[in-house]
């Protein structure tokens, strides 16, 4: 940290310096990177909004040439079972115009380390048919992987996970950190196996998650008989309550534990957290995570390794403080440092 000085200090250095020189030099190199030179950068109110202000490239598909991580919108919330509104996520996150760049808690800029570009929403033949929207969404995803690029997701309900999955894990299962009130492991309703409330029992069924390397963080709420999948397949659930019981730190070394060094993906659904703080979704349960054990246990898994990510089931209109979208682009954020520093260090 910087030295302290007497006031006659502060005067000399400080009296007329300006807003972007800093003389720590852990500070400096984090303000360089942020204004670079002089001290002047975009007012976060203006120009067009884009996922944490990320270059605008909607026409980057289907080579997505030169970036490393790309962030997108999915716009689709046909498999919803309750209240539907989580296809104006996307949007709502992309209204968020102060996160980042620098993460004070893991004193990283990820742009820094990695090309991002917000790519836009994925395109969708149909907004009435689920099961083709899951085609256009593991069509999608799919030619983000085979470009060597990290999908960062915003939905879009949960459903969204399975086809997500189905890319990323084509070539091997993948290990997976799922923070949310529900593990999402139910069977088929009504004659539909693709809901919001089944994705992650169809990703283990199809060969794309490994159960045996998936932890699933917040569980709560009156449907613990629909999850039976979660303990028969092997996954480790951690329900709410043992968030505090256990503390964050024990969380965290479970985690990393459970997922070791393979290939991971971290799936984030805002209803994980209590409906004090996120009261825009469609499934809320009281009894959640607050914002900063979510947070807590995201920043804990940096130099994992991790090859995609989503938040999920933001639905802005049931929450008219935003207090909602604003903690969904914080998490976007915190996925965004975790898929950069593992772009390090596979490259190192």
């Amino acid at each position: 940290m910087p030295e302290i000085l007497s006031l006659d200090e502060l005067r000399e250095r400080f009296s007329n310096a300006s807003g972007g020189e800093m003389f720590d030099p852990e500070f400096r190199k984090v303000a360089e990177l942020v204004f670079g030179e002089g001290d002047r950068r975009q007012a976060p109110y203006c120009g067009v909004p884009t996922l944490l202000k990320a270059p605008y490239r909607p026409d980057a598909a289907p080579s997505f040439t030169d970036m490393d991580i790309a962030l997108f919108g999915i716009p689709m919330d046909l498999g919803v079972t309750n209240r539907s509104g989580a296809r104006f996520g996307p949007r709502a996150v992309r209204n968020v115009d102060r996160v980042g760049p620098y993460d004070h808690v893991l004193r990283t800029v990820p742009t820094a380390h990695a090309r991002v570009a917000d790519v836009g929403d994925i395109p969708f033949k149909s907004r009435f048919d689920l099961a083709a929207s899951h085609d256009d969404i593991e069509e999608f995803v799919g030619g983000l992987i085979k470009a060597g690029v990290v999908p960062l997701a915003v939905g879009g309900d949960h459903s969204v996970g399975l086809p997500i999955l189905r890319a990323v894990g084509r070539d091997r299962p993948v290990g997976m950190i799922h923070i949310d009130a529900h593990c999402d492991t139910g069977g088929s309703f009504e004659g539909c196996k693709f809901h919001h409330g089944g994705p992650f029992r169809q990703a283990v069924l199809d060969g794309v998650l490994d159960p045996r390397r998936t932890i699933q963080i917040g569980i709560r709420g009156n449907s613990e008989y629909l999850w039976e999948f979660s303990y028969a397949s092997g996954m480790t659930v951690i329900r709410a309550e043992d968030v505090g019981d256990l503390g964050i730190s024990a969380v965290i070394a479970k985690a990393r534990e459970i997922v070791g060094a393979g290939p991971t993906y971290v799936s984030f659904d805002v209803d994980s957290l209590d409906p004090a703080f996120a009261p825009g979704t469609g499934t809320p349960e009281v009894g959640g995570l607050t914002s900063a054990q979510a947070l807590g246990i995201l920043r804990g898994l940096i130099g994992l390794n991790i090859v995609g990510g989503d938040v999920v089931e933001i639905a802005p209109q049931y929450d008219p403080t935003s207090n909602t979208a604003q903690i969904a682009a914080q998490v976007l954020f915190e996925l965004l440092c975790l898929a950069a520093e593992a772009i390090k260090v596979r490259a190192s």
